[in-house]
């Protein structure tokens, strides 16, 4: 497969990446109120996996080539966003100073599922999986079209794992010590995401 091809994929998915969205707003959600920040990526690299797989078995196309699914999808991860927002803002009642013995053991895959459901339904990440990824590939290479879209999905996958994964741990250690100041950014995060869920649902009722 062409280097050229798949730097060129990383260049544009990673200005993408480091656009705030939901992903920004669940790690920094997760890290500041001291939550689990590895389960919180794991989560979100395990969504885009499985997005990937499903892209590479050719159901990609088919959701493209139907606009009715990927608005539906784009509904769906709109409604979840906007209740995973709500309920961010709605549990944020005070500065937080959790211990790690006070945090439940659960708490860490409760982390991971979600982290899943917001990638796995994140509009952005469908968009370039879904929508963007398929333009870097080509019928003229000498790998099989799975082999080609699974090494691009992989390389934005690392992509967004190792951005979050020092996104995360900076908020936890910087705000860790500002209980007032991790407050008032977890709320703010809850609060991006329910504005971020809420508009794109509007945006497909009002269609």
């Amino acid at each position: 497969m062409d280097l050229g091809m798949i730097a060129a994929f990383w260049v544009t998915a990673a200005l993408l990446i480091v656009v705030p969205g939901a992903d920004w707003a669940f790690v920094l959600g997760t890290a500041v109120k001291g939550g689990f920040v590895v389960p919180a990526v794991g989560g979100l690299a395990l969504g885009y996996a499985c997005t990937t797989a499903v892209v590479a078995a050719g159901v990609g196309a088919l959701v493209v080539g139907s606009p009715a699914l990927l608005a539906a999808l784009t509904l769906a991860g709109g409604a979840y966003l906007t209740w995973i927002g709500a309920m961010a803002v709605a549990r944020t009642d005070g500065p937080p100073t959790p211990t790690a013995a006070a945090i439940p053991a659960t708490t860490g895959w409760r982390t991971l599922s979600k982290g899943v459901g917001v990638s796995g339904l994140n509009p952005k990440g469908l968009l370039i999986l879904f929508a963007l990824l398929p333009q870097f590939t080509t019928r003229e290479d000498g790998w099989p079209m799975p082999a080609q879209i699974g090494v691009l999905g992989l390389t934005f996958t690392i992509s967004c794992a190792i951005f979050y994964l020092a996104l995360g741990t900076w908020a936890r250690s910087i705000l860790h010590t500002r209980p007032a100041a991790a407050h008032t950014i977890a709320r703010l995060a809850g609060a991006a995401m329910f504005l971020i869920g809420l508009t794109l649902v509007i945006e497909h009722l009002v269609r």
